[in-house]
């Protein structure tokens, strides 16, 4: 491997116009065929098999004029007066007038008015679903009422579910990145470089899957989390390979030389920690969610094209830069030594010589923090945990104040029969088994579609979407419809949809970590050759993940320090935030594992003590794993600031998990255990080390090679 990716990089460097030519009309082309064949994203959550996705399925078919996307305007008489139906109709007839809804139904013929008359309802029923309804249609739709005066108006429904945006909050992590690559290196041609080469890595990659995106249903998730995660590793990755170069061109080798070494070395880690990150993203796809399968292979792509460029065109760019890498002092050979250890060396000292205190200390702590997990609760969002301030909150706040929190979290009941008389007879025993459910508020008279064969029934839960409460009234109410026969009756709704995916997740999560644990630990066999030392990073990677967990739970779910975060409203955490966090976080924790333990490898196989090369292993790479976590965290962290929930507990999460690995598991927890093992942590039964192909990602081909060793194809100009 290690000799694979030295010849790579010297060519690289040699041929570093070509190179850096190729990967800019790569950028182009992308960039073009992006601007012609890109396509909306969508929120739309498609989940095969579930009773909710069969009733929005039976919908589309068998009622179209009711498989839209829906908007509810909420008119409000000022305090203490009540609404008069001359006023409300205005708004009525704006709103059907907006460009494809099909109806706006009065508030006063469907009996939609509260019962103090303050507040009334308009249900808009769109043709298009929700990914199909354009900005102009939105903004007719927000401006239905405009011309009305003395009432408040408030525009909600899934119709105004925006797009997440892309392009404002990210532009804070990579100042940050920037300031830490910097301050890391010294040098400003350095960070420059280390910044651009990821840029251009993420602007491909974002470039493709836009690209993309008119033939693949893309979720307004899954280019967000792509740019979190290509920003992430590739600054992280290009920090690595430029970090060894330096060192190597400190040890007075010849820059392509250099190039070569850090190519074939740390590159190897870089390889190795990307394959870690892609197996668990790709792994999203045995789920079985499709917009989930969607959004892990759009990040793997991302990352696996991050470590492409890394390895391609960072080396063509140290070409140009030379020796500028290093710091002006060190450049004119005026870098001095004060004769102290790098921070990292005693680091390493104290944690090995305190391991057990340590260990100890750690674990107790990373327990602590993962306790409020416990009580953790999944749901989809909704406008409750909008941010405030915002239209579609607006609308919610309102709703709950004058009808109840019920009315914002509506259920729908889809009876499906042979014939109408079948439909019709289980319509009504549906409608009186629904009624009298506890949590169950009203149940509207049911409404067939023309041939009379499908019916459907809306059901107004007591409680708010993601009310606990409310969960348990679709579970009674499923309970109670499968006793009826004669057709088929399905529930949904964002309660039942949130059920049904927490449900499917949860059946889908041992297949998925059996095969992302399980091959990951086999490549890190693979990697250092070694049984502890893969099981000992899984392990580690339990307690990060509880602790993550638990922090996250404590703020956007209990609520503490929400205000803090800007969490409009404490709730459940998205249905589908756990396998995503696990995905992730688990590749990222094995980049550190690899790059740390590697440098630990290296070192003992190269001859030192398994004590000293785990100090040494944590000297070297302690600066540069610290400034790549921060950078990690600082790009994560830009995310919080959105408005869109989802993104907001995804960027914290990550930020956080990052933080947790990095510092107290990789950094502390893992020098304590290395040192605790011994020569032992690098033990491997004979018949498994035969069978085993020697990777060499320390590079030991890398120390006897000569120039005269270099297959002719490097020489060129």
């Amino acid at each position: 491997m290690a000799a694979v990716l030295y010849r790579l990089g010297r060519f690289s460097f040699r041929r570093r116009g070509r190179v850096l030519a190729a990967w800019l009309i790569l950028l182009a082309l992308l960039g073009g065929a992006a601007a012609a064949f890109s396509g909306p994203t969508t929120d739309n959550f498609t989940m095969p098999g579930t009773e909710s996705q069969r009733a929005l399925d039976s919908l589309r078919r068998q009622f179209p004029q009711a498989g839209g996307t829906t908007g509810t305007i909420v008119v409000a008489a000022p305090e203490g007066g009540r609404l008069d139906p001359a006023a409300v109709a205005p708004i009525v007839r704006e709103a059907a007038a907006v460009p494809g809804v099909l109806a706006a139904l009065d508030p006063f013929q469907v009996g939609a008015v509260s019962p103090d008359g303050r507040h009334a309802l308009v249900q808009v029923q769109f043709a298009s679903p929700l990914d199909k309804v354009t900005d102009a249609q939105r903004a007719a739709y927000e401006k239905a009422g405009a011309s009305v005066q003395g009432l408040r108006v408030e525009h909600g429904g899934e119709v105004m579910k925006a797009e997440v945006e892309i392009g404002s909050t990210e532009a804070f992590g990579v100042l940050v990145a920037a300031v830490v690559l910097v301050v890391t290196f010294g040098s400003l041609v350095a960070a420059g470089m280390t910044l651009l080469n990821a840029l251009i890595g993420v602007g491909a990659g974002m470039a493709g899957l836009f690209s993309l995106s008119g033939v693949v249903e893309l979720s307004t998730v899954a280019p967000v989390l792509a740019l979190m995660l290509g920003l992430a590793v590739g600054i992280d990755y290009s920090l690595f390979i430029t970090s060894r170069y330096r060192q190597f061109l400190a040890e007075d080798l010849e820059a392509e030389e250099a190039v070569g070494r850090a190519t074939g070395t740390a590159g190897s880690a870089v390889v190795f920690a990307g394959a870690t990150v892609i197996i668990a993203l790709a792994g999203l796809a045995v789920v079985g969610i499709p917009f989930l399968s969607v959004m892990g292979l759009a990040a793997a792509a991302t990352v696996a094209l991050a470590v492409l460029v890394a390895l391609t065109l960072l080396p063509a760019i140290l070409g140009f830069a030379g020796a500028r890498v290093l710091p002006r002092k060190q450049r004119a050979g005026k870098a001095s030594d004060d004769g102290r250890e790098a921070m990292g060396f005693r680091w390493g000292r104290l944690v090995t010589r305190l391991r057990v205190p340590v260990l100890v200390v750690a674990v107790i702590v990373l327990g602590a923090l993962a306790l409020p997990a416990r009580d953790m609760r999944l749901a989809l969002p909704d406008a409750g945990t909008a941010a405030e301030g915002s239209a579609a909150r607006r609308a919610y706040d309102l709703i709950s104040e004058g009808f109840g929190p019920g009315f914002n979290g509506r259920l729908i009941a889809v009876v499906t029969g042979d014939d109408a008389q079948a439909t019709a007879n289980a319509a009504k025993q549906a409608a009186t088994a629904i009624q009298t459910t506890p949590g169950v508020l009203a149940v509207a008279p049911p409404q067939a579609n023309p041939q009379g064969t499908t019916a459907l029934l809306t059901v107004i839960p007591k409680t708010g979407p993601a009310d606990a409460a409310t969960e348990q009234t679709v579970h009674t109410i499923r309970e109670r419809l499968n006793g009826i026969e004669g057709a088929h009756i399905a529930l949904s709704g964002v309660t039942a949809i949130g059920i049904d995916v927490s449900a499917k997740l949860a059946d889908a999560m041992p297949v998925y970590l059996l095969l992302v644990v399980g091959l990951s630990i086999l490549l890190l066999l693979l990697v250092f050759r070694s049984i502890l030392v893969p099981l000992k990073a899984a392990l580690g990677f339990l307690l990060t993940i509880g602790a993550t967990f638990g922090i996250t739970v404590a703020i956007f779910q209990q609520g503490h320090l929400a205000d803090l975060l800007g969490v409009g409203r404490p709730g459940p955490l998205v249905s589908f935030l756990p396998i995503l966090l696990i995905g992730i976080l688990f590749g990222l924790a094995m980049d550190y594992e690899v790059f740390l333990v590697s440098r630990m490898r290296e070192d003992f196989v190269h001859g030192d003590t398994a004590q000293q090369a785990t100090v040494n292993g944590l000297g070297h790479n302690a600066r540069v794993v610290t400034a790549a976590a921060l950078i990690m965290t600082s790009v994560f962290g830009g995310f919080v600031f959105m408005h869109d929930p989802i993104i907001k507990s995804m960027g914290f999460a990550l930020a956080i998990g990052v933080l947790i690995d990095a510092f107290v598991v990789r950094m502390t927890l893992v020098p304590a255990v290395m040192s605790l093992l011994g020569r032992s942590a690098w033990w491997l039964p004979r018949p498994l080390a035969r069978v085993l192909p020697n990777l060499d990602i320390e590079g030991e081909s890398l120390n006897h090679r000569t120039e005269e060793t270099v297959p002719p194809v490097l020489t060129g100009s």
